[in-house]
């Protein structure tokens, strides 16, 4: 009891596994949730449980609201707390001002947005209930500071989760503070190949951008800096500096072709 608890959404893989570990190291007992990563969360949870904390790896269809609002009581019969959740999960899929449509807009918004605001909720509450303090971080996108209508529907959702991000920090102080953190190109994704992903860091300030064990840096100091509430991290390299008329894949792809 005396270790801190947090719940780490898509913790199985990629930035949330990276997360996951860094806190685990750093003294927290960890949640993880997955989806479709069954085999990645136990591999995960494996490497989690080699040191001295709690660790345990949950399903959860975070678009599905009865599951979503399931989750911080189940963290709590686990471990007998909860004191911070970090919003990790995410869909990333592509389309354009000119595609974009309700079923795309609907997916990005359950998955990136709405499950954010239901976890906040509902750690506040039990906050609340028990007297502590504690914190959420949501992982947002540096293309809110330097937008391109790449990726349409996914970076509206990240745009509302930003907003979301400020407005739950007022509502919800002193109980819970809630940040975020705005990653740049931190790993392959998508249609992207190795010299596009080389290419694409090189166009940033820094020469570099913001591999997963920076954000999880960002997100431990979040969690643990109490004068903290309602700001975003960016960490990108200055990537957010630059203008970008498109996604930094298709930049990227035309520096290769030349």
């Amino acid at each position: 009891m005396s270790r801190s608890v947090v719940l780490v959404t898509g913790g199985a893989r990629r930035i949330g596994r990276v997360i996951a570990l860094d806190l685990a190291a750093a003294g927290w007992n960890v949640a993880i949730t997955y989806r479709h990563s069954s085999e990645e969360a136990q591999d995960t949870l494996r490497e989690l449980r080699r040191g001295e904390g709690q660790a345990e790896a949950l399903y959860a269809d975070l678009s599905d609201e009865a599951g979503c609002r399931a989750l911080v009581p189940e963290v709590v019969r686990r471990f007998g707390r909860i004191d911070a959740v970090v919003n990790n999960a995410s869909v990333f899929e592509y389309d354009n001002a000119e595609t974009c449509g309700l079923a795309a807009m609907e997916l990005h918004w359950k998955a990136n947005t709405a499950p954010a605001i239901l976890l906040a909720q509902a750690l506040y509450q039990h906050l609340m209930d028990t007297g502590r303090t504690g914190c959420v971080v949501n992982l947002l996108d540096q293309k809110l500071w330097n937008p391109n209508p790449d990726y349409f529907s996914y970076t509206l959702s990240k745009a509302a989760l930003e907003a979301a991000t400020k407005m739950l920090a007022m509502a919800m102080a002193p109980r819970l503070r809630v940040g975020g953190v705005a990653p740049g190109l931190a790993l392959l994704s998508g249609p992207m190949n190795e010299r596009e992903f080389e290419l694409g860091q090189l166009l940033n300030p820094l020469g570099r951008s913001s591999p997963p064990e920076d954000i999880a840096d960002a997100v431990r100091f979040l969690l643990t800096f109490p004068a903290s509430t309602g700001s975003t991290i960016l960490v990108d390299g200055g990537q957010h500096l630059t203008r970008q008329p498109r996604d930094v894949m298709f930049l990227a792809r035309e520096m290769g072709a030349r």
